[in-house]
C-alpha cells in the first residue's frame, strides 16, 4: 500500500498485521478520490474505523487539513500512528482508541463538524446508515459534507435516508462503495437521488 498522490505521494504505508483488517486496496482508493475529488481546499475528516489510517492519510495527502482517526483496536492505532509518521502528517491529525459510538458522542462534544468521513467497518457490519443517521442527530457534519461507506459487495445501503443523499453506489470485485451527501432538513426533501454502478 502507498499514498496514490498528493504531498505525500509514493509514501509506503504499512499493514495491519492477521486476517482482521481488510485495508482498501490502492485499485479501490484511487477509485473512490476520484469520485469524492480528486483533491480538497481544506476541510476537516473522519476516518472511523481506521485500521491502517490509508483513507485518512490520503485525504490529508490531497488537501484536507485536518484528519482524526479512530479505531478501537491497539494493534490498528499503532499501525496508523507508524502510517502517519511516514506521511509526514503528525501535525495535522489525532487518532484514538475508542469504539465508534463513544468516539462520536466525545467528538460532539467538542463540537467538531466534519466535511469528509470514511465508513470503512468490519465487513460483518451492515448498520453504517445507523451510524450516519447518529452523526447528522449529533450535529457532526456539515452541510453537503461527503460520506462515504466501504462494505461488502452484497450488502446495498438504502437510496433514500433522512438528511442524506446517495450520489454514487460502485463495485470493485467483491468491495462495494456507496457515497451520500449531507443535506439540511430544508434542502433534503427537494433534492433527488441517483446511483451508479461499476465492475
Amino acid at each position: 500500500m502507498r499514498v496514490i498522490s498528493g504531498t505525500a505521494k509514493g509514501r509506503p504505508l504499512k499493514a495491519v498485521p492477521g486476517n482482521n483488517t481488510r485495508p482498501t486496496t490502492d485499485k479501490v482508493k484511487e477509485a473512490i478520490f476520484s469520485i469524492i475529488g480528486p483533491y480538497f481546499d481544506g476541510g476537516t475528516a473522519l476516518d472511523l474505523f481506521a485500521g491502517t489510517g490509508g483513507l485518512g492519510i490520503e485525504a490529508w495527502s490531497r488537501g484536507m487539513e485536518r484528519v482524526i482517526f479512530v479505531d478501537r483496536e491497539k494493534i490498528s492505532i499503532d499501525v496508523i500512528r507508524h502510517n502517519v509518521a511516514a506521511a509526514g502528517a503528525e501535525q495535522a491529525v489525532e487518532i484514538y482508541r475508542n469504539d465508534a459510538e463513544r468516539a462520536l458522542k466525545a467528538l460532539a462534544r467538542r463540537k467538531i463538524q466534519f466535511d469528509l468521513v470514511f465508513l470503512d467497518p468490519p465487513y460483518r457490519m451492515s448498520t453504517m446508515d445507523e451510524l450516519m443517521s447518529e452523526m447528522a442527530k449529533l450535529e457532526l457534519l456539515a452541510q453537503d459534507a461527503v460520506i462515504l461507506v466501504e462494505h461488502d459487495a452484497e450488502i446495498s445501503y438504502p437510496q433514500e435516508l433522512a438528511s442524506f443523499r446517495q450520489v454514487r453506489e460502485a463495485k470493485y470485485g467483491d468491495t462495494a462503495v456507496t457515497i451520500y451527501e449531507y443535506l439540511s432538513s430544508n434542502d433534503s426533501a427537494d433534492r433527488g437521488d441517483s446511483s451508479d454502478e461499476e465492475q
